[in-house]
């Protein structure tokens, strides 16, 4: 598992790194040796947080193989676990985004902030590597939700692997300094409730907006959704 999240997390973020390289874009700080340093520092947090995800998700995983002890479906025999597929996805992942929204939150004060969450906002401005740059106590956080809604809420392990699939490409996306949707749909329907880089991005230049990871519905509620977004080529 460990083996695993490791590739995965250089397959994407190197990919999307690759991609902002091809578009002319110069990610991370602008001078070329703060630059390398940054990239340096986010892949060593990138690959500790790789191993604690791992734990409990490789815990889970032989919990359903050896003992069937999760919520973990492989059927899709019937209309109603057709309609829960995607039903199950949009809900973990409001779970997902709402658990993120509000310990990210929470590591914004100034306790966890500085014992914790400053290594993820050490990325200034953070590129595609600084996806899993975290302390080890932010990382343990955000690595218990998903394997612990297994236990608690059916869902089709292709289903949790789609859900898996989006939570790599928006944390990745979200940090590599572009937009990878059109300025039509950021700027339109689409955009006024999905994060996008740019929005992200201004959390990163501001810190006291835009917590949250996929929707925009948890800060809008909360007026912390400022309505910033970072000019993007």
């Amino acid at each position: 598992m460990v083996a695993i999240v490791v590739v995965r997390y250089l397959a994407v973020s190197g990919g999307f790194a690759w991609a902002t390289a091809r578009r002319g874009i110069t990610a991370g700080p602008a001078n070329p040796e703060k630059r390398r340093r940054q990239i340096a520092s986010e892949i060593r947090w990138s690959l500790l947080s790789a191993v604690i995800y791992a734990v409990p998700a490789g815990l889970a995983l032989e919990l359903w193989k050896a003992h069937g002890l999760t919520k973990l479906q492989t059927s899709l025999s019937t209309p109603l676990e057709w309609l829960w597929f995607p039903l199950s996805i949009l809900l973990y992942l409001f779970l997902h985004d709402s658990w993120f929204y509000w310990t990210h939150r929470w590591m914004h004060g100034p306790r966890l902030f500085k014992a914790a969450h400053a290594v993820h906002h050490a990325s200034k401005p953070p590129t595609a590597w600084a996806a899993m740059s975290f302390h080890p106590w932010e990382a343990l956080s955000g690595a218990v939700l998903i394997p612990a809604l297994a236990f608690l809420i059916p869902i089709h392990v292709a289903a949790l692997a789609i859900v898996l699939t989006i939570a790599t490409i928006m944390g990745v996306t979200n940090h590599m300094g572009w937009d990878m949707f059109p300025k039509s749909w950021v700027e339109g329907r689409f955009g006024r409730h999905i994060i996008t880089a740019s929005h992200h991005e201004a959390h990163h230049r501001h810190y006291n907006c835009n917590y949250g990871l996929y929707f925009r519905f948890w800060d809008r509620l909360c007026k912390t959704d400022t309505g910033i977004v970072e000019n993007f080529r």
